[in-house]
């Protein structure tokens, strides 16, 4: 079985196109596993990853294709809490998703994504973002 991690933030458009970039990946019915992931940042009302509309846009996408998955959260800093997920689930790729950004907001602002790139010790798929 190939585990996927996919990471999740709360852009609906962005976890669509990161879903279907999973169900693209060759045989994925029969041989995909998904751990659906969601890092809060600040949850001081103690949301559920259950309660986040990019999960249930990812449950139907992946319902749909009949991909079986699972769902986790966690609460903290995203890059690091990916990567740490990633690794005590030993998970065989990790799915994120890219924005739309300018050089200078980079820099200015950071990126989960990037900081996943660089910092991964197994392959990355990064999804193309659908908003604009």
């Amino acid at each position: 079985m190939y585990e996927v991690l996919l990471a999740l933030d709360t852009a609906e458009e962005r976890a669509r196109s990161q879903a279907e970039a999973v169900v693209d990946l060759p045989d994925a019915p029969d041989s995909v596993h998904v751990t659906v992931f969601h890092v809060f940042r600040d949850n001081p009302e103690g949301a559920s990853v259950t309660q986040l509309a990019t999960v249930h846009a990812v449950r139907d996408v992946l319902d749909e294709a009949g991909i079986d998955y699972s769902l986790s959260e966690s609460s903290g800093d995203p890059a690091p809490e990916i990567l740490d997920e990633a690794s005590d689930r030993d998970v065989d790729c990790i799915c994120v998703s890219g924005r739309r950004r300018s050089p200078a907001g980079k820099a200015l602002f950071g990126s989960t994504t990037q900081g996943v790139i660089l910092d991964a010790d197994r392959p990355v798929l990064v999804a193309p973002p659908q908003d604009k």
